[in-house]
């Protein structure tokens, strides 16, 4: 580690020899500063870009170059005409200002195509080549080089703090529903340009009236070459680990033309490089981004279905994985797109946990619980989209998506407290979504814009647990000799003289949900529209389910609970909920100065009904006045402040509605609550951006805080001496309140990248335990930083550090609970001799509990590559992951009824060698 810091300071310091500065002001012929412009620094003798910068506000540049050197200077600005000027250095730092003129011939002005960075009003260009240093094989290894992007720990892109919605390759949607398909298997190489498309609007004709500066997408340019020919790769790999021979089968390829497109994309692999994850698949292609703003009433439509556990190299010690996904785009004239993708997805997985548990109640037996989980899911996609745009006035846009899945899960269980559980679950759930939307502009003050989206979802989990029982000790005076199970049983109404507790449930939740809303914007002026909006949410769903006991001898017993602090509990549920929204809003959008001004409301009329076994009614029906602001500052083109603040309703779904009993699992059953109303909630945020080229730094915060009136919480109620719990849904009757904040400063100086981010949170909630009020309250905070060299003909070394502060406190607990947890990493990258990459990153993970280690654990991951050059067609690759042979790994998660220490067992030492073919 000593000698790789002193390779990196000896990188630093010889970056910083040897280096003068040209400092310098561009103005327009009457003397005005001209900001964004520009400015780069030829080296007439190696022909390539030595150094580039852009204008500030105020004109002002700054660019780095070597002395005794001869540079061509270029300064380019759109409407301008291009400045070109020699400049040798000295010993000495260079001040001089540049005017430019007007130019009226605009085919006429040159904009020099390899500049690195260039903004032109919201969108951000990255010439790609600029980024690469050679070890690059996929679009993401480029985006985490560019300034200003970031790629999360869950994969997600992000550029100044926002998520990115979509990814377009040449304009063409890249498999819509999830960036992670685009960043992974894209080559690097058939990049050209990367577009940032921020204030981003599907719709043109309402990019005028709204604010977008919440969405922002990414456009790829291809290169010339990768256009009308196939292009990709394909990669095959085996290897060895401990249990297993390892396989890998990837090929990836892709054609476009300007009139269609096609896009392949497979995997089969048992190595835990998985594509896409179950819940990726389970969110993939279902979204619909609206065109206007929320308006205030949120109904949560809930997974019903199996609890499957998201596996990957982190979690699993065992992971299979199967893709195959074609995407496509076909324009068969100017005014037609059609796109859309098939997906096939299956994943299966073995997972093994330990967790230790520390209930809140003190009356409650902490449990020591081994887990081990096989699970299979086999999910279908489709989605089929289509745009037609008749003129620019009018646009028509149409698509559908389904999901269709078969899964498995079988688990075994050791409880120190329940002793041998077994369980399993099945499901053949299917969802579809369609949305139509319609814009028209009627006139130059006016523009409608109708959406429609319909969901269609049919879930029908079942649900099988074995206990173990011994039906001699059912009544032993002692409760610590009855079984863990005994008390829970009794309160559940079930047999206990049989030798195993055998239960199973069938659920069946269907929903149907249809949302529409028409909105008008008149434009009043160049500085301000007004936007009336009226729609309506309806949304059906059936809810029917069967809890039972299979008795020894085979016989079905229908059990009668006796829950204390849930009357009436039924083993059966029959429910119908009926849901409806009918809402009309006003919102005034004013510019004036720097400022957009945006207040606005709406005014609902709810009706919400259930139906209990058909013969119990509940209704509640209220109108609601829902107020909207927000502000938006901006400050420069790339520099902005927003404030919010939004009063919204929370609407829960039928399971939480449903008051028969529902086994959550073998420990957790749930009844609830046909009397629930609705929460309620005030949202105020706080957002700054900045992303300044000049000086090579972006700056991102955000602070939100939110109370919520009404909050769904549970009353979770204790068999007496067990870990076994029965709850329902009650509203709570104080308010809940949360506050949560991060911040994000990345900077760049010659080639070295440094950032500094931090998070806190804090959320105050009401529980009840035992029918016993309980004040929650959860406190976290942290801090990462990293550092690191982004050289394009040298190797690269990146260093980074998080720690995060977690506290925990309960009005059950005497004490608070409080852990921290340490992980430095450091990530090493080079392209050697044209030919040799090499890539290793390297963690070590430390959790702390009132200063005792919980859980240590590190992890070293490696690749040896070689290919004959940067053009060459076959690689070979040398992959090796958790080198250390690292077992398992912990984490601590604080819930509001437990503290949880979760050691969980992952994936061995794998070493493969993959050969890669390029097309």
């Amino acid at each position: 580690m000593k000698k790789i810091i002193l390779i990196t300071i000896f990188m630093v310091s010889w970056v910083s020899t040897a280096q003068i500065n040209l400092r310098g002001v561009v103005k327009d012929s009457i003397g005005s500063p001209l900001e964004m412009a520009n400015v780069i620094a030829l080296d007439t003798v190696a022909k390539r870009i030595a150094s580039f910068g852009f204008t500030d506000a105020k004109g002002n540049f700054k660019l780095d170059l070597r002395n005794n050197t001869v540079y061509n200077i270029k300064i380019s600005y759109i409407g301008y005409k291009e400045v070109s000027t020699f400049i040798t250095t000295k010993e000495t730092n260079i001040s001089q200002s540049f005017n430019m003129v007007e130019d009226k011939m605009l085919d006429g002005i040159t904009i020099v195509s390899k500049m690195p960075v260039t903004v032109k009003g919201d969108t951000i260009i990255y010439n790609a080549d600029s980024f690469k240093n050679g070890s690059e094989r996929k679009l993401e290894d480029v985006l985490k080089k560019l300034p200003g992007v970031e790629v999360n720990d869950a994969g997600e892109i992000e550029v100044e703090g926002k998520v990115v919605e979509k990814i377009m390759v040449d304009g063409k949607e890249f498999f819509s529903g999830d960036t992670k398909l685009a960043s992974k298997n894209i080559p690097s190489n058939a990049v050209d340009k990367i577009q940032v498309l921020r204030n981003y609007s599907n719709v043109n004709q309402l990019s005028g009236v709204q604010n977008n500066q919440d969405r922002v997408a990414i456009n790829i340019k291809l290169k010339e070459g990768k256009k009308n020919f196939w292009f990709g790769d394909v990669t095959l790999g085996a290897g060895n680990s401990p249990d297993d021979g390892l396989y890998l089968f990837q090929p990836k390829l892709f054609y476009y033309t300007p009139k269609y497109t096609i896009n392949v994309i497979g995997d089969v692999n048992n190595i835990g490089d998985v594509v896409l994850s179950r819940r990726d698949v389970r969110s993939f292609g279902g979204g619909f981004q609206s065109q206007s703003p929320s308006n205030g009433t949120n109904i949560n439509i809930a997974d019903a279905g199996i609890g499957f556990l998201n596996a990957s190299a982190r979690n699993a010690n065992r992971i299979e994985t199967k893709l195959s996904a074609l995407n496509f785009s076909y324009s068969p004239n100017k005014k037609l797109d059609l796109s859309g993708f098939l997906i096939w997805s299956g994943n299966s997985s073995g997972q093994r946990n330990i967790n230790s548990i520390d209930y809140i109640d003190p009356n409650t037996p902490d449990d020591l619980v081994d887990n081990t989980t096989d699970q299979t899911s086999n999910t279908g996609l489709f989605r089929f989209s289509s745009i037609y745009k008749k003129d620019f006035n009018n646009q028509l846009n149409y698509d559908i998506t389904g999901r269709f899945s078969n899964e498995f899960k079988t688990e075994d269980i050791n409880s120190r407290v329940l002793s041998d559980i077994t369980e399993n679950e099945r499901a053949t759930p299917f969802k579809i979504n369609q949305n139509l939307s319609y814009f028209y502009t009627a006139s130059e003050k006016s523009i409608f814009a109708l959406e429609v989206k319909h969901l269609l979802q049919d879930e029908d989990p079942f649900y099988v647990a074995s206990l173990e029982n011994d039906p001699n000790n059912n009544d032993a005076i002692n409760p610590e000799n009855r079984d863990g199970f005994d008390d829970a049983a009794s309160t559940l109404g079930l047999d206990r003289s049989n030798m195993f507790y055998n239960l199973e449930q069938d659920r069946r939740v269907k929903s149907n949900q249809l949302d529409a809303k028409l909105d008008y914007y008149y434009i009043l002026n160049t500085k301000s529209n007004l936007n009336f909006v009226a729609g309506t949410i309806l949304s059906t769903q059936n809810f029917n389910s069967r809890f039972f006991q299979i008795l020894d001898n085979g016989i079905e017993l229908d059990p009668n609970p006796t829950i204390p602090g849930i009357n009436d509990a039924q083993s059966t549920n029959d429910t119908e909920y009926n849901f409806t929204d009918i809402y009309a809003g006003l919102r005034y959008r004013l510019k004036a100065g720097i400022f957009t001004i945006t207040p606005g409301f709406t005014i609902h009329s709810y009706n919400s009904k259930n139906t209990q076994y058909g013969t119990e009614f509940f209704q509640d029906k209220f109108a609601k006045f829902l107020p909207e602001f927000e502000v938006i500052a901006q400050f420069k083109r790339s520099e902005s402040l927003n404030f919010s603040y939004k009063q919204e309703v929370n609407f829960t779904d039928v399971n939480q509605i449903a008051r028969g009993i529902v086994a959550n699992s073998y420990n957790s059953f749930f009844a609830g609550n046909a009397d629930l109303i609705n929460a309620s909630f005030h949202n105020l945020t706080l957002r700054y951006s900045s992303f300044n080229l000049f000086n090579a730094s972006n700056v991102f915060a955000r602070i939100n805080y939110r109370k919520t009136a009404d909050q769904v919480n549970r009353n979770t109620i204790f068999a007496p001496g067990s870990v076994v719990s029965s709850s329902t849904s009650i509203n709570s009757p104080l308010d809940n309140e949360s506050l949560t904040a991060f911040f994000g400063l990345g900077k760049t100086i010659k080639k070295i990248r440094m950032r500094l981010g931090g998070n806190f949170s804090y959320n105050k909630s009401y529980q009840f335990i035992n029918s016993r009020e309980n004040t929650n309250e959860n406190i976290s905070k942290g801090l990462n930083a990293s550092i690191g060299t982004n050289f394009t003909k040298a190797p690269n070394v990146t260093f980074r550090y998080r720690v995060n502060f977690a506290d925990q406190s309960n009005s059950a607990r005497s004490a608070d609970v409080k852990s921290i947890t340490h992980v430095p990493s450091i990530d090493f990258d080079a392209y050697i001799w044209n030919s040799l990459t090499v890539r290793s990153d390297f963690s070590y993970n430390e959790t702390r509990q009132e200063g005792n280690v919980l859980n240590l654990f590190k992890i070293w991951n490696a690749k040896l590559a070689y290919r004959k050059n940067k053009d060459a067609k076959w690689e070979y690759e040398l992959v090796g992951s958790n080198l250390l042979a690292t077992g398992s790994q912990a984490s601590v998660n604080q819930s509001i009824i437990s503290f949880n220490v979760n050691e969980r067992f992952i994936l061995p030492r794998y070493v493969s060698l993959r050969v890669r073919y390029q097309l």
